[in-house]
């Protein structure tokens, strides 16, 4: 009986080698779908269809970017949670989808680390605070102290609850003990319109967004949330240089598969995700946009995921955030 039973263990255990080995060979005969878990437009769009348009190239097969918005994220990411682990269906995920989800949904129906499979960080999304021109700093320690002054009165926008933004807002208030009102708005966009308007004094955004308005005179960057300043902008300090211990997990956006994807197909993906990101008129496209290219391999991205989910939960812990 015994040998019969590990008799039936390795043959289950061949047959499911040999199917994914055939997978793998065959690999990729059909489109291929990356779900973005956010509406057109904005930094993730343009990441996974710039970096589509040269996977299809290189690959042969079709690459459709599919817009599966909703809840944040959630909608989209459960939906790639519950696909088949065969390397048709992918998402552009973020540190939010990813990570800071994890403390702000208690109904949350899919498990960031568990559920999928990492493939490899592809942009970071550096973070700023910016503030409107009449606000008397130029520097995030002046800012503190400036809030300091009008305890209550001052408030900072983000582009939503449990968002990176509004994490960086809140780690801010207890590096420097001030109070400061958070006021969430649906989008960066929003947020960046108040700001130049004068409706809000300050946010913390995307570089990307604030870059233009700040060379526009409209508004002014104080510094990066991230702890290095960006070669791209090595004029903008890092919050962190004029107030110590202040310093924001990277934000990033990356592709991940369901859990379970065959270690060849996980290998052809990152191998093919590379190739197009590192490509010199996608790369050139992504870092004029504010998305420094990264690219790295499956296991250092898990990771990432996994250390960033750490400094996260303590974020949320000391800023009193409870799942909703």
């Amino acid at each position: 009986m015994v040998k019969k039973a590990l008799g039936t263990i390795v043959a289950v255990v061949l047959a499911a080698a040999a199917w994914t080995c055939a997978l793998a060979q065959g690999y990729p005969d059909r489109a291929i779908t990356i779900v973005v878990p956010y509406g057109p437009g904005g930094s993730t769009d343009l990441l996974a269809r710039s970096v589509a348009q040269r996977m299809s190239e290189n690959m042969g097969q079709p690459i459709i970017v599919e817009n599966r918005s909703g809840a944040g994220g959630v909608i989209g990411s459960d939906f790639v949670a519950r696909a088949a682990p065969d390397g048709y269906t992918i998402i552009l995920g973020t540190g939010a989808t990813h990570g800071i989800v994890k403390f702000t949904n208690k109904a949350l129906p899919y498990d960031p680390v568990k559920d999928f499979t990492a493939l490899t960080e592809a942009v970071e999304v550096p973070l700023v605070l910016a503030v409107h021109t009449s606000v008397p700093a130029n520097d995030a320690k002046e800012f503190a102290e400036y809030v300091k002054k009008n305890p209550g009165k001052i408030s900072f926008g983000s582009s939503g609850t449990g968002s990176p933004h509004h994490l960086a807002g809140e780690l801010f208030k207890q590096v420097t003990g001030i109070d400061m009102i958070h006021v969430p708005y649906r989008g960066a966009g929003q947020a960046m319109q108040d700001l130049v308007g004068g409706q809000i004094p300050a946010i913390f955004t995307t570089l990307s967004t604030a870059i233009p308005q700040m060379r526009g005179g409209k508004i002014k960057i104080l510094g990066l949330v991230e702890a290095k300043r960006q070669p791209s902008v090595p004029e903008i300090p890092s919050i962190g240089e004029s107030v110590p211990g202040y310093a924001m997990p990277r934000s990033w956006l990356g592709f991940f598969g369901p859990a379970g994807l065959p270690a060849p197909i996980v290998k052809r993906l990152n191998t093919e995700l590379l190739k197009a990101l590192h490509a010199p008129d996608i790369r050139a496209k992504l870092e004029a946009a504010g998305m420094p290219v990264v690219g790295t391999s499956a296991e250092e991205f898990a990771t990432v995921v996994k250390d960033d989910i750490e400094m996260y939960r303590k974020i949320a812990t000391g800023a009193g955030i409870k799942p909703e």
